[in-house]
């Protein structure tokens, strides 16, 4: 027996395997674009599914779509979004820079479920994957929308939860290391006193920013395509078909969508994408400064700073025993790099709006969701395996800063800055404290240098000599 029908389009006969819920055009493109074998992932099928099922229910709303075949599409289009045809979702996503073979791909899998629930066989269209799963759309109206709806809904779902609970870690550290007082680092070299809190306070704040920022990315992608069909003209779309079709997607996803104000730059333009895009750099960028500070302030345990311990979580290495290195840090690392780089394909595919449509949105949307995924991964796994497990050592932190010149600024308002300068130039020059060689200069009494060299004092805000 065969192991393949056929199937029909435009172009004629093509032969698609006997189980594949996807028909012709989605074959043609499979043939067609046989380049990276990287697929659309599951927020983009998720999307892809919501839409269809949203305009189904529109379209029947302003009375163009029969009920039963309404029906048909919102179960099959419902079962596309729960994840259950994945594997029907086959093209590169090195293809039609308009995503036509995917919109087409969704419309054949939905047209073919649609048609079986009917009562018909696969290729028999009762359910027609142009004229009723597609009807009131373009792929250039829904691809677009589809980039949104998955960017934000992974943005929300799984990238602002991952940042807010690691936060919420770096402010339990904050408060656990408060007591930390230790050198702080200005052009890698020795400066005034911070606590070891104080550090990270400031990273917690950067990721505050970070959430900041990407809620405010949330509200661009909030405009949505949908609706301006072929050319952003609207062409074959009847009136109330976006804002109807927008309300179900708002309902599926609990995000507040709305019409793009306008349809033109909706389609032809991605800077709102690209907009999204940069928070998710800025964001790689802040954990790129956190991930190289903490593998900094862990370097040792001899030759290093040493001033904090890392849980060891694995060996270090397969010739040196007992080496353990700051992997989490690391792993984090290679994920910013390839957030920047996706950065770079996004920002190089929105340059690409030729007068009425973007022609690389693929590689766009693959970008911005990998981005998503792999940041909040790494954000989960270094908060868990890394982040609650850190500890400080007080004496290390401690001693280091007993020999940290830079605590002669202290010493400004009292005896000059002259006088301070030759202070922590004998100190850095002979290896001894601050305190030690003002006592052996005999610059000041010992009780008033406790009370200049109040180390505590020195971090906090407002104290003589800052």
């Amino acid at each position: 027996m065969a192991d393949f029908r056929i199937e029909k389009d435009s172009l004629g006969e093509v032969r698609v395997p006997l189980d594949a819920w996807y028909a012709a055009q989605t074959q043609r493109a499979h043939d067609n674009f046989p380049i990276s074998g990287i697929r659309f992932p599951r927020r983009f099928i998720e999307a892809m599914g919501t839409i269809k099922l949203a305009a189904a229910r529109a379209n029947f709303g302003l009375g163009i779509l029969d009920s039963d075949i309404m029906k048909a599409i919102v179960q099959a289009s419902d079962q596309v979004r729960s994840g259950q045809y994945d594997d029907q979702f086959v093209l590169d996503i090195f293809q039609t820079g308009s995503g036509t073979s995917s919109n087409m791909n969704a419309n054949e899998v939905i047209s073919n479920l649609a048609t079986v629930a009917k009562g018909g066989k696969r290729g028999d269209k009762l359910v027609h994957p142009n004229d009723h799963v597609n009807m009131s759309q373009s792929s250039n109206d829904v691809i677009p929308t589809a980039m949104h709806v998955s960017a934000a809904v992974a943005i929300k779902m799984e990238l602002l939860p991952a940042l807010e609970s690691f936060q919420t870690s770096l402010k339990a550290k904050a408060v656990e290391f408060d007591d930390v007082l230790k050198s702080g680092r200005t052009h890698l070299m020795d400066a005034t006193p911070v606590r070891l809190g104080q550090e990270f306070e400031g990273y917690a704040a950067q990721i505050g920013s970070c959430l900041r920022r990407l809620n405010l990315a949330l509200e661009e992608l909030s405009q949505l395509a949908l609706g301006g069909t072929a050319t952003g003209t609207g062409i074959n779309c009847p009136a109330g078909f976006a804002p109807s079709a927008i309300q179900f997607i708002n309902e599926l996803t609990g995000i507040q969508f709305r019409e793009a104000d306008n349809h033109f730059e909706a389609q032809a333009a991605k800077d709102a994408f690209v907009q999204a895009s940069g928070t998710l750099n800025t964001t790689a960028v802040a954990l790129m400064k956190i991930a190289n500070d903490i593998r900094h302030m862990s370097s040792g345990p001899t030759s290093g700073l040493a001033e904090i311990q890392l849980p060891a979580i694995q060996p270090g290495s397969s010739i040196m025993p007992g080496k353990v290195n700051p992997v989490m840090s690391e792993a984090m690392m290679m994920v910013c790099a390839k957030v920047m780089g996706n950065h770079v394909t996004i920002t190089t595919g929105g340059q690409h709006g030729n007068f009425e449509l973007n022609v690389m949105m693929p590689v766009m949307a693959h970008a911005m969701l990998e981005s998503i995924t792999i940041l909040s991964g790494s954000v989960n796994a270094f908060r868990d395996f890394c982040l609650v497990g850190i500890t400080a050592d007080r004496e290390r932190c401690r001693e280091l800063l007993e020999l940290n010149p830079a605590i002669a600024t202290a010493l400004n308002r009292s005896i000059g800055y002259d006088m301070a300068s030759k202070v922590a130039k004998a100190s850095a020059s002979q290896k001894k404290s601050v305190r030690q060689v003002v006592l052996e200069m005999k610059i000041m009494d010992e009780s008033t240098l406790n009370e200049v060299l109040d180390v505590r004092h020195m971090t906090e805000p407002g104290v003589p000599g800052e």
